[in-house]
């Protein structure tokens, strides 16, 4: 039987990594995309082939840009026959806190290739290959009541691109039903980066009356939606908050 593919753009660390153990441990062989990460995801990549003895490979290029996508999508149909998951991981963020005007049109513009545009041409090129298998999972990243298009402040550029994303992801669910693909976005709460390569496990004895959040969170959810059971979830926004009103912590620091 044929190993199913998975392509996890930004996937040599954090969350993306976290995802692609799990992938790999149920079967998956994965295509690392990385920006400038190469040592990190060359590692990643010859982690996962020693220890779950599938073929894994990194593969550099930046989803903002529409040449290096191309390139991307046949680097892995060179070394895979069809690429059967796509985790839209890879998303620019500027964590200074900036009033739309203060943004630079260059600024505007890498936000909204990297979370948007990169969607749409990931999705463009690999799309017909899971229209011929007759199956596919695609599952982009959102954030917190996204589906609600609310505002966000500072953060006017990411929240545009990401709330465009989530009605792709819901059209492209809509389009692609009859062909067996399935599309999801997936929404992490306020999951600081030390803890983004961490293991629910590793929460305990957290007395506060959340848990910390983990990449292990996130990369479960993305994990149940790959699977051939989960067919009928699509078209979803789905939240992994812990119920916390992330956006309102930005006023709160």
């Amino acid at each position: 039987m044929r190993k199913k593919t998975a392509l996890i753009t930004g996937g040599a660390s954090g969350i993306g990594k976290k995802t692609a153990f799990y992938l790999a441990e149920n079967g998956y062989q994965l295509a690392i995309n990385y920006r400038k990460s190469k040592s990190e995801a060359i590692s990643l990549a010859n982690q996962l082939t020693a220890r779950y003895g599938t073929k894994n490979i990194a593969i550099q290029g930046d989803v903002s840009n529409k040449e290096e996508c191309i390139r991307i999508v046949n680097e892995v149909l060179s070394s895979f026959p069809t690429v059967d998951v796509l985790v839209h991981n890879a998303g620019p963020y500027i964590h200074e806190r900036k009033k739309l005007t203060d943004y630079s049109f260059e600024d505007w513009n890498y936000i909204l290739q990297g979370n948007l545009s990169a969607v749409f041409y990931l999705s463009k090129l690999i799309i017909p290959s899971m229209r011929n298998q007759k199956w596919g999972r695609i599952i982009t990243i959102g954030y917190d009541r996204v589906e609600t298009a609310p505002g966000w402040i500072y953060r006017s550029a990411f929240a545009a691109a990401k709330t465009g994303a989530a009605s792709l992801t819901r059209t492209i669910a809509i389009e692609e039903a009859e062909h067996g693909i399935t599309a999801n976005m997936v929404c992490p709460g306020d999951i600081i980066t030390e803890w983004k390569e961490r293991d629910i496990e590793d929460t305990k004895g957290n007395d506060s009356i959340r848990r910390q959040g983990t990449g292990e969170d996130i990369a479960r959810v993305i994990a149940f939606l790959t699977d051939e059971k989960s067919d009928l979830i699509t078209g979803s926004i789905i939240p992994v908050t812990g119920g916390l009103n992330v956006l309102g912590k930005v006023l709160k620091n």
